[in-house]
């Protein structure tokens, strides 16, 4: 029977390929050995798919978990939905043959790696969620605003990209939005695993 901890073991370890993803693909957009850093996020997500299930399974088998069974499985599957987005990412990337990346997309990379390392924060302090209420909060606060920033820089981009290619060449505008928009999903899941946590901590102080 697995033992609680067993559960921080899996979230710490499903948070390094989270932030590995967010690192390779902040690397990539600034125009760094692209390929390599696209399959660097491939493997990763593929790992962390069988730590998710790894997750899941340790519910089912468990008799006592460090909190509610739906807390646990509404975690890991926001957290796995992250480094999903950066994979799907990925796909448009590779199917459009990009080689350079707009400023904003690098800023957005920029954002998506501050949110996983605010992630990756949290979730060691969900093994004493009383004590670290107040840090789990504002970990919670900062990822929103991160996201906040990525909507602008998101609005902005688009803007940037219609004055450029509106009218010329509306395959580039196309690629362009399709990317922006992936790369906001991406900061969009990471506020999802700050919501789970702030209502992890909701429930347990």
């Amino acid at each position: 029977m697995p033992r609680e901890d067993r559960f921080f073991d899996l979230f710490a370890q499903h948070s390094r390929t989270v932030v590995g993803a967010a690192e390779a693909l902040n690397q990539l957009l600034a125009g760094s050995e692209i390929e390599r850093h696209c399959e660097t996020i491939v493997r990763l997500e593929n790992e962390a798919d069988e730590i998710t299930r790894e997750v899941l399974l340790a519910i089912r088998r468990s008799f006592i978990t460090p909190f509610d069974r739906g807390d646990i499985k509404d975690l890991i599957q926001s957290m796995d939905d992250a480094i999903d987005m950066m994979q799907k990412t990925v796909k448009t990337i590779r199917l459009f043959q990009q080689n350079s990346f707009d400023p904003g997309m690098q800023e957005m990379g920029a954002a998506i790696v501050q949110a996983a390392h605010l992630i990756a924060e949290a979730i060691p302090l969900l093994d004493r969620i009383g004590s670290n209420a107040p840090r789990l909060t504002a970990i919670a606060e900062e990822v929103t605003r991160v996201e906040g920033h990525s909507d602008d820089l998101h609005d902005q981009g688009l803007k940037d990209l219609f004055s450029r290619y509106g009218a010329s060449n509306p395959m580039a505008y196309i690629i362009g939005s399709e990317i922006y928009g992936e790369l906001e999903k991406v900061v969009d899941r990471f506020e999802d695993v700050a919501n789970e946590i702030s209502g992890i901590v909701i429930e347990n102080v």
